[in-house]
């Protein structure tokens, strides 16, 4: 038997433009030059058409199918598959920053009392000089990869590695109806597993094109939200203050947005706080149409980014 991987690399896949998919394949196989051995298991979770031809133009990668819907099944195929003793997960639409192998194996080796880590999100900007709207509101505010380690404990999928021990002692990740990343991680940290945030790993991922494709994104966070409060004390109370409160809340991030490292200039920042506006008020008014319908079920269901 051949000597095993220091890491897999789990890749769901659905509808992915080809482009995206080739540029994280690309940005991987360049990592192959750091001398640490991997492999990467691109798992399609239904596409109108396989990326078979694609994924065979890069050694070391593998296609399979899962045809239960949700990241969340796509990705415990992967991992179920892989070999290595070190997982990492990664989307589709997702490039490795340089060194992003690297970071993950050599931080888990060198700290063995760490289990699972997660690494930085950036936004991959289609002119870095001249950000739209969407993408200066994105880089401050989607992707908070260290809050969500440091403060809720747990990583994001788009950038994630553990302990092949640690995932089977956890369990699988949750089906479509699930927040699979917060749920699973947020589960582990209560295991008393440790997590940790690695910097140095980055990666960067594709804004939003449309206000519409931002408010889809939030329609599945708002409905899972509404899931998981409507069974407390008071839920429906509770949720209704949150509306209003979300409604509020942009005044309040004016210091923040100015405050940003991860954006610069006048022009930046003023788009990061009119985007931001425009979708806070979007998600009180989906809050608030959720009392009334209860269909929360139809939105969590549409949790493909579409174009």
């Amino acid at each position: 038997m051949g000597k095993l991987p220091a890491l897999s690399v789990v890749i769901p896949h659905l509808n992915e433009p080809d482009d995206n998919l080739r540029q994280c394949l690309l940005a991987l196989q360049a990592q192959r030059a750091d001398g640490i051995s991997f492999e990467v298991i691109v798992v399609d979770n239904g596409s109108v058409e396989l990326p078979a031809a694609l994924c065979a133009d890069f050694p070391g990668v593998r296609l399979v199918s899962q045809p239960t819907p949700g990241p969340g099944p796509a990705r415990n195929l992967g991992a179920a598959l892989s070999s290595a003793e070190l997982l990492a997960f990664i989307d589709a639409d997702c490039v490795a920053q340089p060194g992003w192998i690297k970071g993950l194996v050599d931080f888990l080796n060198d700290r063995p009392e760490v289990d699972l880590v997660g690494g930085d999100i950036g936004i991959r900007m289609t002119n870095p000089d001249k950000p739209t709207g969407i993408e200066a509101y994105e880089s401050i505010y989607s992707y908070r990869a260290r809050a969500y380690v440091e403060r809720y404990g747990f990583a994001a999928t788009g950038n994630m590695a553990v302990r092949r021990t640690v995932f089977e002692a956890v369990g699988p990740f949750g089906g479509i109806s699930t927040m699979e990343d917060t749920e699973w991680g947020q589960k582990a940290t209560a295991m008393g597993y440790r997590i940790a945030f690695v910097p140095e790993a980055k990666v960067l991922t594709p804004s939003c094109k449309s206000f519409a494709e931002l408010s889809r994104r939030w329609d599945r966070h708002v409905a899972h939200e509404f899931r998981h409060i409507e069974a407390r004390r008071l839920g429906t109370l509770r949720w209704l203050l949150s509306c209003l409160i979300v409604a509020a809340s942009p005044v309040g991030e004016v210091v923040k947005i100015l405050a940003s490292d991860r954006i610069s200039g006048v022009r930046s920042r003023f788009g990061a706080f009119a985007c931001l506006t425009r979708i806070r008020l979007y998600r009180a008014w989906l809050m608030f149409r959720l009392l009334q319908t209860r269909r929360q079920a139809a939105l969590v269901d549409n949790w493909n980014r579409c174009d």
